[in-house]
């Protein structure tokens, strides 16, 4: 085990010495279960955690400080695979919770309380096979409770709980910039920049490696990672879930499971079962539109142009520029 690096790390993110400690008894723990199974911190694959997690499931220990102890190491060990598969299975547990009180704030509590009966998110380190079912049936609830435009303002919320301060500097830019475009197009420069770095560094950008085929995309089309406003509305594309994989595949069922970043739907673009309304991604819309709501002060709408849920070979939407606020 890298004990001093893991500790050093933890310690770097502001966590006192008892998160320290049992975040390293969480990972000398797995590494115990390692050894009976002939392997190794070193030689672990996504197979291995997959077999941890499950008997942390049935045993009851599944917590999310000791999953995210062993994704964070997985992280400084450059275990990549391993560590891109925890945020597979921890990355969306904010999600249902946060379209419960949503849709109470919005439609009333006996509202959200008829659409989410019966609707419970697999246990915590599920393997995401096990979501679209749940996904399929809340969507089902919605679509039959609630009108469209109620429906799509309950989805396009910040359900991943971003915390305002992340769009910070997002707001700086802007009120420095002379235009709306060109703040646009600094955001995008900046993207780029980071995604330089990131490569030169060999480092994991959230879920991906990133490769200088994946710079190029980028820097290609400012609508990734940006957006480009056209009359009363910004455009953006989403960045590829599996960029590198995306820009290869040439099947057209793999490039849209490659595009899908959402851990509640994925796997049902492979199977088919259950079919997974495209109404949902108005959740992901929501998440793209999380800095503009912050940088003009007020939330905004967005709209769903393009998703793979439905069949189209990415996921685009727009957001409507409120009226007044922009340069």
């Amino acid at each position: 085990m890298r004990e001093k690096e893991f500790r050093e790390y933890y310690r770097g993110r502001g966590f006192g010495e008892d998160d320290v400690e049992s975040a390293v008894a969480a990972v000398r723990e797995f590494e115990g279960h390692l050894r009976v199974r002939g392997a190794s911190l070193e030689s672990m694959d996504v197979d291995d955690v997959k077999e941890y997690v499950s008997l942390l499931i049935s045993e009851g220990r599944n917590s999310m400080d000791r999953l995210l102890a062993i994704a964070r190491y997985c992280y400084i060990a450059k275990k990549d695979d391993a560590y891109i598969y925890f945020t597979q299975i921890i990355g969306g547990r904010t999600v249902l919770p946060s379209i419960s009180e949503r849709l109470a704030q919005i439609a009333g509590e006996e509202k959200r309380d008829v659409v989410f009966e019966g609707v419970e998110a697999p246990p915590l380190g599920a393997p995401p096979e096990q979501f679209p079912r749940v996904t399929g049936l809340l969507m089902e609830r919605l679509e039959s409770k609630l009108d469209q435009e109620t429906r799509r303002k309950v989805l396009a919320g910040n359900h991943h709980r971003v915390p305002v301060e992340s769009f910070a500097k997002h707001k700086e830019w802007y009120r420095e910039a002379e235009s709306l475009d060109q703040f646009l197009k600094k955001v995008h420069d900046e993207a780029v920049a980071e995604l330089e770095r990131y490569k030169e560094e060999g480092k994991i950008w959230y879920e991906q490696e990133i490769t200088p085929e994946i710079v190029e995309y980028v820097r290609g089309n400012q609508e990734v990672l940006s957006g480009v406003r056209r009359g009363d509305r910004i455009y953006m594309t989403k960045f590829p879930y599996a960029p590198g994989d995306y820009l290869k595949e040439t099947d057209p069922l793999m490039k849209r499971y490659y595009m899908c970043h959402c851990p509640l739907a994925r796997a049902s673009i492979l199977t088919g079962e259950p079919e997974v309304s495209p109404e949902w991604c108005y959740c992901s819309g929501g998440f793209g539109k999380q800095k503009f709501d912050v940088v003009f002060e007020e939330e905004t709408e967005v709209e769903v142009l393009e998703t793979v849920l439905g069949g189209d070979p990415q996921c685009r939407f727009s957001v409507k520029i409120p009226e007044g606020v922009a340069k």
